[in-house]
């Protein structure tokens, strides 16, 4: 389980505390964190870090004082630090001859299929070029982002291992494992060495979101560990500053905790799951029955559409699946309760007459479709 002796691609995610030291970046850590991931590719493997700080960096440069909550000055600390961050790691990394890339995303790219696809070609890209992608969000350009779910790297991490299909994502903070109740008001609390099924109880003692700078948690490491496990990646979560970790997790020394993965999904059903959606799709039962037997959404199933949407987009049926539409939310309001037949009559004759197919149609459930 713990032997990562023929892993090939890695991501690597460090957040904000463990980047951090007093009022400034930990230009140290930054330092020993280059070494250890030099050393990695220097060994043939093939390194993607994913970086937080952005945010903190800019304030503590503004001397901003306390939580940043507005939304514009948010974007302005990101615009601020992102740069000096960067600097941080360039001059690391070129201590030790290593090439780096900065890679800065917003939810956009990933909600869009040919985006999305882009940026796998572009990591494959650097990646034969020896060189180590440093990714971020864009927060100073994102706005629904910031703050929001999808706003912190636990998930961007989890959505890019996804991606490039990495054989393992290692979560590096401020705490050295999961434990079973929150160690700062439970002296009793245990670690937990292996999870092999993220549970209720599993996300009950991950307890709540992150520092006055970061928008994470331990709660957005287990929605992190839950993506990647739809990839067969397995997810490491340990401390950032135990010495060596790096080299201690690849040799499979029993530290941090190991989440273990689930039947690998295809790559397009992962996007699909992953996506955001933009609008609802409420179905009768008689389409929903349909649907778990693996056939087409029809429009005569459809009972009411929430939202504005366009045709290949990521929508919910119910709340019970997530499907790519080929017509888009007026287009289906059109031909809502209608027989197929009747589809190409009241759009046009180049248009398709299901709403949905098959292999475009993920149940949350059970997003691998065979499973009992």
């Amino acid at each position: 389980m713990r032997n990562f002796a023929n892993t090939k691609r890695i991501v690597i995610k460090v957040g904000t505390n463990t980047l951090t030291k007093g009022d400034g970046i930990d230009t140290e850590y930054i330092e020993g964190l280059a070494g250890q991931i030099a050393a990695l590719v220097k060994q043939g493997k093939q390194v993607l870090l994913v970086t937080s700080g952005a945010i903190g960096m800019g304030a503590r440069r503004l001397q901003h004082t306390g939580p940043v909550k507005e939304m514009k000055t948010r974007q302005a600390c990101a615009a601020i630090g992102q740069p000096l961050l960067m600097h941080e790691y360039h001059r690391a990394f070129a201590n030790r001859g290593q090439i780096v890339a900065q890679v800065l995303l917003t939810a956009e790219v990933l909600k869009s299929r040919k985006s999305y696809l882009n940026l796998k070609t572009a990591i494959e890209a650097l990646f034969k070029l020896g060189v180590v992608p440093i990714l971020n969000e864009n927060d100073s350009v994102a706005t629904d982002e910031i703050g929001t779910a999808f706003g912190d790297n636990d998930r961007l991490s989890a959505l890019v291992a996804s991606k490039i299909d990495a054989d393992v994502l290692i979560l590096l903070t401020d705490i050295d494992a999961l434990y079973d109740k929150n160690p700062k008001d439970h002296p009793d609390a245990q670690p937990i060495k292996i999870v092999y099924e993220i549970t209720d109880k599993i996300v009950r003692a991950a307890g709540g979101k992150g520092s006055m700078y970061s928008t994470g948690g331990m709660k957005t490491k287990i929605a992190a560990a839950k993506i990647a496990a739809y990839a067969g990646c397995r997810v490491i979560l340990a401390h950032g500053h135990e010495p060596n970790v790096l080299e201690k997790i690849i040799s499979g020394d029993d530290i941090g905790t190991l989440f273990m993965p689930k039947q690998k999904l295809s790559n397009r059903t992962r996007w699909i799951l992953n996506n955001s959606p933009e609008g609802t799709i409420i179905v009768d039962d008689g389409a929903l029955k349909a649907l778990r037997n693996h056939k087409s959404l029809l429009p005569s199933g459809v009972k009411a559409i929430e939202g504005t949407f366009e045709a290949g987009t990521v929508v919910m049926i119910n709340n019970f699946a997530k499907a790519v539409v080929s017509l888009s939310s007026e287009e289906i309001r059109k031909v809502a309760g209608r027989h197929s037949r009747e589809i190409r009559k009241l759009l046009s004759p180049d248009r398709r007459d299901v709403v949905a197919v098959p292999e475009d149609i993920v149940f949350i459930d059970n997003p691998a479709g065979d499973l009992p």
